[in-house]
Order: structure tokens, then sequence, then C-alpha cells
């Protein structure tokens, strides 16, 4: 498959993506039953993984969500820009960061610095993706649904240059 100017080929199929997202959303239940916990989904790429969980959850949640962005086409700029700012008080709540993907860990960092200047009593991080090649931080990251590796991929609500997000399965970059 081409999107604009790569090539892309089937990496993960649409079954084997939502069996993991209820695996997840099972532990969670577990996890946070009776814990009424606050979910910051991060923007753009996380929101169809973070509607398909919350549709596995059975506890008492809400959602919120913040939009950051260290990328410029498919690579990491190094640089964090936010662009939509959290709308709930996070004071005492326990927290659980939901990321499409995580590779390097910056955006994650960022986040993860800000969120704890505001007196959160837990934060715990989910991502769907994980690259552990390119992973440059000390962060514990308690929920992954697939370690994969350092290549682009698209689709489940990732992009290329905004392309790509309506994709059912993940494709990886050839």
């Amino acid at each position: 498959m081409k999107i604009l100017d790569l090539n892309f080929k089937l990496f993960i199929r649409e079954e084997e993506i939502h069996r993991v997202v209820k695996k997840i959303g099972k532990k969670l239940n577990r996890d946070y039953h009776d814990l009424n916990p606050l979910f910051l989904v991060i923007l753009n790429g996380a929101f169809i993984f973070a509607a398909d969980l919350f549709r596995q959850l059975n506890i008492s949640a809400e959602v919120s969500f913040i939009k950051l962005s260290s990328y410029h086409e498919i690579n990491s700029t190094g640089r964090v820009r936010e662009l939509i700012g959290l709308n709930h008080t996070i004071f005492n709540r326990n927290l659980i960061i939901l990321e499409d993907i995580i590779d390097t860990g910056l955006t994650l960092q960022h986040t993860l610095d800000a969120l704890q200047d505001l007196g959160a009593s837990s934060i715990e991080i989910v991502t769907l993706f994980l690259k552990p090649e390119s992973f440059q931080k000390k962060i514990n990251i308690k929920y992954i649904g697939f370690n994969i590796p350092n290549n682009f991929i698209i689709g489940y609500g990732m992009d290329y240059q905004g392309y790509g997000r309506n994709l059912k399965d993940i494709y990886i970059q050839k």
C-alpha cells in the first residue's frame, strides 16, 4: 500500500488489535475497581484506541484529552509542543495516560512532568505500541499492548501526514 510517498505492508490485523485491547481492558477493570480513574488520552493518534478501550471498561471512570506533538512527518523533532491542554482538576486523582505509541519517550516524559506538578495521586501509562529499541527514558509503563520494532507504522488512529488513521489494521513502512 502506498500513502503519499511511502510504501507500507500489513503488520497487525484488526482482530489481533481488538484481542489485545480487550486484555488491557480486563486488567484495568481489575486494577482500578472502585478507584474512579481519570483517563488522559494523548491525541491525535490514541483516539481510536481510547474509544475501543473505554468500551471494554466496567469501572467508574472519566476521560479527558490532551494534544501533544513531537513529530514532523515520520521523525521525532526532539521538542514537545503542547497544543490542547487538560480541562480537569487532577489533584488527588488516579490518572491513566493512554498513548497510541511510545518510541523515544520524550512526549511521555513531558506529560508526566507536567501532571506530577499538578498533584495527581497516581499515574499509570497504557500504550498500545512500544518501541523498546528507541525508548530513551526510565519510565515504568505498566500496560503495553505490543512491543514492536523501530519502524514507522500507520493505521488504527496513527497517520502519515494526516493520512491512514482510518485503516483498521496496522501497516508498517517497507
